[in-house]
């Protein structure tokens, strides 16, 4: 009886992740675009890999799960939402805008999209990081000086963790920019890592 309810328990876990076999295991999800998804990077080297990484060695028993995918709007993080909400994680990183940004919708727009997934988010009672991100010099001081404050303003109202530049630590580092100007290397996501996992640490009390 006991090997019967043990392999039914085994069957069960690949088909709901929920709170039931992840209890023992908290979920932290990485929700984000292709800084998320480590576009262009070998497997293993996102930054969410990186963090498991960290996350194990320094014995926090959580599951890191990297939800980003590659040219995701913040529109598509509120149509998505659901995805991430029927995993009852305990923590999430939100990590989107960039795209915004770089396609200029506009910052209403966008900030009307993170306000209603972190909204959500909350009213679920899921701690929330909100990761900033800038734009290229290019697109013009005025803009970009409204796109960032859109990340603090937003951190301010909800009362969330905030990292105001996810890239703060990779500007004046070589190697940690791919050719393309945007997207982080293998060396660029540790150091996203490192700086995300003091901010993370007091969530995960």
């Amino acid at each position: 009886m006991y090997v019967r309810r043990t392999l039914l328990a085994a069957v069960l876990s690949l088909f709901l992740p929920g709170p039931l076999f992840a209890a023992h295991r908290p979920l932290l999800i990485c929700y984000g675009d292709s800084i998320t998804a480590g576009y262009g990077l070998p497997y293993g080297q996102s930054y969410p890999d990186d963090l498991q990484r960290k996350l194990n060695a320094l014995g926090y028993r959580y599951t890191v799960r990297n939800m980003g995918v590659s040219g995701a709007t913040t529109k598509d993080a509120a149509a998505n939402l659901p995805s991430v909400l029927g995993l009852h994680p305990a923590i999430v990183i939100v990590e989107f805008g960039g795209n915004d940004g770089l396609r200029g919708l506009p910052l209403t727009q966008t900030r009307e999209n993170l306000d209603m997934v972190l909204t959500a988010l909350q009213a679920a009672h899921i701690k929330v990081l909100l990761a900033g991100i800038t734009l290229p010099p290019n697109y013009g001081q005025d803009y970009i000086g409204s796109f960032d404050r859109l990340f603090r303003t937003l951190a301010a109202q909800h009362h969330v963790a905030f990292v105001p530049m996810l890239y703060e630590n990779l500007v004046n580092v070589s190697g940690t920019i791919q050719a393309d100007g945007i997207h982080p290397t293998a060396k660029g996501s540790r150091l996203i890592a490192e700086m995300l996992l003091p901010v993370l640490k007091p969530l995960m009390r």
